[in-house]
């Protein structure tokens, strides 16, 4: 056999001592006591999770997560057994944080994990973390997986727009279709999030967005991942092609405006109430409606006046 080749057993066996290196360079890094871990998981493929997450996963004397039923089979694969389990989720977590706190008071490590990804992002856990620095208790984020990093990483969105994480919109038709007129008067990037269930009533509702494009990421990290690109407008059928595509969990990045589109809706703007309103309510209005600079608008209306005038 090749001894380049992946399965040659000096390749397996330098592959196993590269990894008992880097876990023993873990080892070797300080993880203090009455601290709590913020530790980030697998959003789909399991071998998404840090050498230094396994560590701390398997130091810690407990580990407040989500849901117990989620995490004891994802620390079973890991080959990590944790006699305590601490359930901290959304409907208790502030009370849940006291015995948390209690635990590190008395000198122990405590990890908290989510269901997937990042905590305290869009997930539990930012309540529990305000309250353990509020008693003046140490907090150490161990980063990993994202959906959102994840996701923006592939949709091609430059740092000079920059972007908001918006998450989850309101479940309600009505407060979805008012968050949605909100999100069309911010220009830069917006990352969202959305379950199977309600992905085709959001295609709808960012429908009146047009042809600003949005990036969909479906199923990420997983065997079945997919991300395409498509107009606004063109979500609901991109959706309705494809029975698969309704399925998974999404995470979707709303790109900014695109600049030349945004002046010539401005341009049209100021044009039509030009015709029936004096030069300065026209470009505040316009200003307001298109969300351009106001000056630029102030002297493009006296140059189309200043034109009619010839």
């Amino acid at each position: 056999m090749n001894p380049n080749h992946p399965d040659h057993p000096n390749v397996l066996s330098q592959a196993a001592l590269s990894q008992a290196a880097l876990m023993q360079s873990v080892a070797m890094q300080h993880f203090p006591a009455n601290t709590l871990y913020v530790v980030a998981t697998p959003i789909g493929n399991l071998a998404d999770i840090s050498l230094r997450a396994l560590h701390v996963l398997g130091l810690v004397d407990a580990i407040a997560c989500e849901d117990t039923r989620h995490t004891q089979p994802l620390l079973r694969t890991y080959g990590i057994h944790s006699d305590a389990l601490l359930a901290v989720h959304e409907h208790n977590e502030a009370q849940a944080a006291e015995q948390v706190i209690a635990r590190l008071q008395r000198g122990e490590r405590v990890a908290f994990v989510s269901d997937a990804g990042t905590p305290a992002v869009s997930d539990p856990g930012a309540r529990l973390v305000a309250l353990v620095r509020t008693a003046g208790l140490r907090v150490m984020p161990l980063p990993g997986a994202s959906s959102v990093t994840t996701l923006l990483s592939a949709a091609g969105i430059t740092q000079d727009t920059g972007f908001q994480f918006i998450g989850f919109l309101p479940n309600k038709s009505m407060e979805r279709e008012a968050a949605v007129l909100n999100l069309q008067a911010l220009p830069h990037a917006l990352v969202l999030l959305e379950a199977p269930h309600r992905i085709e009533a959001l295609a709808k509702a960012l429908g009146i967005l047009g042809d600003r494009r949005i990036t969909i990421g479906r199923e990420l990290t997983k065997q079945f991942e997919e991300i395409a690109t498509v107009a606004c407008h063109e979500f609901s059928a991109w959706l309705a092609a494809d029975s698969n595509h309704t399925r998974g969990e999404f995470a979707l990045v709303l790109h900014p405006f695109e600049m030349q589109s945004q002046n010539n809706d401005a341009e049209r703007i100021l044009k039509l109430l030009l015709a029936e309103l004096p030069l300065k309510t026209a470009v505040k209005l316009a200003a307001d409606i298109s969300k351009a600079p106001r000056n630029d608008l102030y002297e493009l209306a006296l140059s189309l006046k200043n034109a009619k005038s010839e």
